[in-house]
């Protein structure tokens, strides 16, 4: 069976308006006609030089911020604002250190006013999912990085989104950590069909996990490509010694590497 078109990306702008130091008004093009579509089920992961706008593509696809042109459809609904079938997933800790790891997973379905027994449960459930059982009544002072982030994983999942958007959810954490997480990520993804859009700086964290990855440009942002990752499923940290899994990281970083350049040239000549 064909999936849907889970999630359509549709001409995306974005301009801010600045002030030079002489007070007069500028406008910086960060985002300019992006267009891609997120199938059902699929892991799209979006990599781009720093400050290629990755982030502000993430907010206004969650409804977090307003494009300043085209649209964001979710099955053929127009996306204006947050939107109860997106679970969204940030680098910075997110979670509350006054409440412990259940009570931080169940915030969001408090907040809906689900009965307490039944978002107990549902808390609980994913907690098991991302491996934190036993650790229920931990608060976030007693936890580490990769835990806090499995918790925030947690609350999102909770919820039950159809699409879960991750902003660099690992970008803190040391590398064997992150590659423990992207392991982890990927059972949980096999486990629920959910369809993710993940942003990364990593091309060997994009290449890991995900089904299509979209390179952005430097700014003004577009999608420069799109490359299909083909390396066979179920995945582990296994793949990243086969040539395949060369090939393709060699592949994304010949398209990116001029990016990044430009990026920096141009963030030098501002300094």
């Amino acid at each position: 069976m064909d999936k849907r078109d889970e999630l359509i990306i549709d001409n995306i702008n974005m301009t801010y308006k600045c002030f030079t130091n002489e007070g007069e008004e500028n406008h910086i093009e960060a985002i300019h006609s992006v267009s891609g579509v997120v199938r059902e089920g699929e892991f799209t992961a979006i990599i781009g030089p720093s400050g290629c706008g990755k982030s502000t593509l993430f907010e206004i696809i969650g409804g977090l911020k307003e494009a300043t042109g085209g649209n964001i459809f979710l099955r053929n609904e127009r996306v204006t604002s947050s939107h109860p079938l997106i679970g969204m997933v940030f680098q910075e800790e997110s979670i509350f250190p006054w409440r412990t790891v259940i009570e931080n997973v169940e915030f969001g379905l408090e907040i809906e006013g689900v009965p307490k027994m039944v978002r107990r449960r549902r808390s609980q459930e994913m907690i098991e999912l991302v491996g934190l059982h036993g650790f229920e009544n931990r608060y976030p002072k007693e936890l580490s990085g990769g835990m806090k982030q499995r918790v925030a994983i947690a609350r999102a999942l909770a919820k039950e989104p159809e699409i879960l958007l991750m902003d660099e959810p690992f970008g803190a954490l040391d590398q064997q950590t992150r590659m423990f997480l992207g392991g982890e990520l990927l059972r949980i993804w096999e486990e629920t069909k959910k369809t993710i859009l993940f942003v990364t700086h990593d091309i060997n964290e994009a290449v890991l996990l995900a089904t299509h990855v979209w390179v952005m440009s430097s700014r003004p942002s577009i999608i420069k490509k799109i490359v299909d990752i083909d390396i066979e499923r179920p995945r582990d940290v296994k793949i990243l010694s086969s040539e395949r899994f060369r090939e393709l990281t060699g592949q994304l970083w010949d398209v990116l590497r001029p990016e990044a350049e430009k990026a920096l040239g141009a963030r030098a000549l501002k300094a």
